[in-house]
């Protein structure tokens, strides 16, 4: 018999005598006033009926429930290992203990001469730089010098012919004003006059046509003082006012 279906029985049994042991009192205390009224009372005792009570039943017992067993834990399933990538990820090199170095006595000796290594040579390409720039300005006024020069001279070549064709020229009377005339002259290099075109005329016809004349009148044309001057094809400039 198990532990429980003892218990069960034993309270039932202890229930039913306490239900005994309740109807006994129950009787005894129904004799005693009996007793005690009978002897108290000078007449004759009324009848007394009394009417037995069967004892109540015992009270039911309680239904004991079965404990219940123990919830099965869920066992959930495990995870899938991870996977592996595949590219297998290089791993970091880890990072070497830094090493201090040990102090140099002779540090700031060599950094002094280092600064003055780095300004003598900061002097030396600055001087360069001035002396690039003096030539490049030198170079600049010669040039211009030069220019200046040969222009002159062009200038002067230009103007010994045109004083040599205003020598030779025979100008009608009725010009007005100072007209110009421009005329393009090709020349050998001995000055002789091959052909002279008229590129502007002045507006004068008759003016047009004796500077034209004069120009081949005036072959050889004179020479320039350098032989670099010299141009086959000349465009000169002519106006009765100039001098």
């Amino acid at each position: 018999m198990s532990a429980l279906a003892f218990s069960v029985l034993e309270r039932h049994e202890h229930a039913l005598g306490r239900s005994f042991v309740l109807a006994a009192m129950v009787h005894i205390a129904l004799a005693a006033v009996l007793f005690l009224g009978v002897r108290f009372q000078s007449h004759a005792p009324d009848t007394v009926t009394v009417d037995l009570v069967e004892a109540l039943p015992p009270p039911p017992a309680p239904v004991v429930e079965a404990p219940k067993p123990p919830p099965v834990p869920k066992v959930e399933p495990e995870p899938p290992p991870p996977r592996k990538p595949d590219i297998a990820i290089r791993e970091k090199p880890k990072p070497k203990p830094e090493v201090k170095p040990k102090p140099d006595p002779n540090f700031e000796k060599r950094l002094r001469e280092q600064v003055a290594q780095e300004q003598k040579l900061l002097d030396q390409q600055r001087q360069e730089r001035e002396l690039r720039e003096l030539l490049a300005r030198q170079q600049a006024d010669a040039a211009r010098a030069a220019a200046a020069a040969r222009t002159k001279a062009l200038n002067e070549y230009i103007a010994r012919i045109q004083a040599k064709v205003r020598g030779n020229w025979l100008l009608p009377q009725d010009i007005q004003g100072n007209p110009e005339a421009v005329f393009l002259v090709v020349q050998l290099p001995t000055g002789e006059v091959l052909s002279a075109r008229l590129v502007r005329s002045s507006g004068n016809p008759a003016y047009d046509t004796a500077v034209e004349r004069a120009i081949l009148r005036s072959s050889p044309l004179p020479l320039p003082a350098s032989r670099e001057l010299f141009s086959r094809e000349l465009k000169l400039t002519f106006r009765p006012q100039d001098k």
